[in-house]
């Protein structure tokens, strides 16, 4: 199976190492080779990407500024200069971090577990969240519901409460817009974890949620298109 890849890096000496890199390898594709996420933005809306190698600090808008901008985004490997932004960029999904100067070795690790990672079609299966000092691996079937808090959101999964520094709006479009609906300004519900709605809340196991009027009828429709049983409100 070959990987396409795209290349977004300001650096004239960093996309040539990448690009030789790429081409070492025969299960990489080089399919585009950008100066900055701008450029990305326009390719990526015309092309599949696989694997998108992806520089920090760029002019106009940084790797990172661009990532909190985007819905969906290929497999995603950091390369950067700066190692204090490790820890930020795993807030995205990001699959490995390298810093300049990158070896091949090191390179041919991170595209190896990227890979691998497609190979698994485990990609969309889970999504990494800081909790204090810890970035803490959820399993995206676990999540039952998110509540906003302030500048924090709740994380409830079927075996913990996880607390992470995140808006409610950052969070959903880390989750894929089928599985997961906006039911009030403060919630954000898994579909296929909704046992019932009854007036103007819904019922998950032992949790009983607000369900804003505004938002009822698109909340319903959803859960009636995917053959769920809605109680008389």
């Amino acid at each position: 199976m070959v990987l396409k890849c795209l290349i977004v890096d300001d650096e004239p000496l960093a996309r040539e190492a990448l690009s030789g890199y790429c081409n070492n390898l025969e299960f990489l594709e080089v399919i585009g080779i950008c100066k900055n996420a701008r450029q990305a933005q326009v390719l990526l809306q015309e092309n599949h990407v696989d694997i998108l190698f992806l520089d920090i600090q760029m002019p106009i808008i940084t790797g990172i500024e661009w990532l909190k901008t985007q819905k969906m985004v290929p497999p995603t490997i950091m390369t950067t200069a700066y190692s204090e932004h490790a820890l930020e960029s795993y807030n995205f999904n990001v699959i490995d971090y390298l810093v300049k100067p990158i070896s091949f070795e090191r390179f041919k690790q991170a595209v190896d577990k990227t890979r691998n990672l497609i190979n698994d079609k485990e990609l969309t299966a889970y999504l990494f969240v800081k909790q204090d000092k810890e970035i803490k691996k959820i399993e995206l079937n676990k999540i039952l519901f998110v509540e906003a808090q302030q500048n924090y959101v709740k994380i409830i999964t079927t075996e913990e409460t996880i607390l992470t520094h995140k808006t409610l709006k950052s969070m959903q479009s880390s989750l894929s817009e089928e599985d997961f609906i906006k039911t009030h300004k403060s919630f954000l519900v898994a579909l296929h974890k909704i046992d019932k709605i009854s007036g103007n809340e819904i019922f998950i196991k032992d949790y009983r949620l607000p369900l804003s009027t505004r938002l009822k009828k698109q909340v319903i429709t959803r859960i009636k298109s995917n053959n769920r049983i809605v109680s008389k409100s």
